[in-house]
């Protein structure tokens, strides 16, 4: 029998679009990790979901020894406020440019999307001996790494949305803060996203060049394709497909009509995300 380098790796999606019987939905993304014997949040999700499917599932997020910010927009920061009260002395890993403000603009609209006021004040006055920058591959635990300053090496890969640090849309957001989480197996990698607006390729592939050529076991969380084309989702398949990983859970900003497509290419390597799953390892 083969023994895991990191045994009882579980992954559970505490927050997403779509939910399991009795759990709270909502445009956001969370994600509940235990592995190296650490507890790991990704993200919180945009709001009260977070604390109703964690009451639900029977998570204590008294226990959260990490919490890592994949990137500062409000469907990722938005619960911040009750996990930082639930763990008062949780370690937080993000890119310094977490905080920074930013704005969608659709049809000439622009809103505001970046950190909401409340969760800003309270990552603010977390114990700054607790915040810990992220501007390169870093490693959380002997198994565990984030990776940030994700290179953008696709031609066909974006953001993913129409992106801003101003109101006037003069200043495109690269979103240079998008980070992801990995955690080493014997068989690969696990691979956690946020939005992956680094996109999701790019940082398989980086991840792969941290790991030593490291197969992708698994992909887990969003993959922002909600807007991406057509030529842009095949092309983004394509490239999964040969990266043969076991398990693809696209989750969140992926898009419900990309479902199929990936589906149709991964067979039963592919699962819906939907809070409330647990995923083992």
């Amino acid at each position: 029998m083969r023994i895991s380098i990191v045994d009882n790796i579980k992954i559970t999606i505490l927050v997403d679009n779509q939910a399991l019987g009795g759990l709270a939905s909502e445009h956001g993304l969370s994600l509940w990790i235990g592995a190296d014997g650490r507890h790991i949040m990704l993200d919180t999700g945009q709001g009260e979901a977070l604390e109703k499917n964690a009451a639900a599932l029977g998570i204590d997020l008294n226990g959260t020894d990490i919490l890592v910010i994949s990137h500062g927009h409000y469907d990722h920061t938005g619960a911040l406020p009750y996990v930082l009260a639930q763990a008062p002395d949780v370690e937080v890993y993000c890119h310094p440019e977490v905080v920074q403000t930013r704005y969608a603009i659709r049809d000439g609209e622009a809103k505001s999307i970046g950190m909401p006021e409340p969760a800003l004040q309270t990552f603010r006055d977390h114990s700054p001996g607790r915040v810990n920058a992220v501007e390169g591959p870093t490693m959380l635990s002997k198994n565990v790494g984030v990776v940030a300053a994700i290179p953008r090496r696709t031609a066909y890969e974006d953001t993913g949305g129409p992106f801003y640090l101003d109101p006037q849309g003069q200043t495109p957001d690269l979103i240079e803060d998008d980070l992801a989480l990995w955690i080493r197996t014997d068989t690969g990698v696990i691979v956690c996203l946020g939005c992956a607006h680094a996109g999701p390729i790019n940082t398989l592939q980086h991840i792969r060049d941290l790991t030593q050529g490291a197969r992708i076991r698994a992909v887990v969380g969003g993959f922002h394709l909600m807007d991406a084309s057509r030529v842009r989702v095949d092309r983004t398949i394509d490239a999964l497909v040969h990266l043969e990983p076991d398990l693809v859970v696209p989750c969140h900003c992926t898009g419900k009509t990309t479902f199929g497509p990936l589906r149709e290419a991964l067979g039963g390597r592919m699962q819906e995300g939907s809070a409330g799953m647990v995923l083992r390892f």
